[in-house]
């Protein structure tokens, strides 16, 4: 599923100003990273996935349009799906990419990826 387009460009909106942060295709989604780490990432039909504190997450998913993100049918705690109808305005919207930002700002910033030697040819 292709991502929602408006909801990137909030996001962008959101987001600028932030120092390090890199645009990536990811999930099916349009993920923003900042400093190597996904904080926030705008899925289809206006969701997002949002990465925040595994210590609070427990405690966001009370919040209505919040939801626990689930892959290879694994909850994540440290990772929700927040629905449209939870980033409907740009105040809300803002929180969940400061709350990202905010988290991944706490972890060490990841090196940058070694690209793959190619094969060397046969003598």
């Amino acid at each position: 599923m292709a991502y929602d387009r408006e909801l990137a460009e909030r996001i962008r909106g959101a987001i600028s100003g932030v120092e390090g942060v890199q645009e990536k295709a990811m999930f099916g989604g349009l993920a923003f990273l900042v400093d190597g780490h996904m904080a926030i990432a705008a899925g289809g039909k206006g969701h997002l996935m949002a990465r925040v504190d595994p210590a609070d997450g427990m405690d966001l998913v009370e919040r209505p349009g919040v939801h626990l993100m689930e892959m290879g049918g694994r909850s994540m705690t440290g990772w929700l799906h927040v629905d449209q109808s939870a980033v409907d305005t740009e105040t809300a919207l803002s929180e969940w990419v400061d709350r990202g930002v905010t988290y991944v700002r706490t972890l060490p910033p990841k090196a940058a990826a070694k690209k793959p030697m190619g094969r060397k040819p046969r003598a």
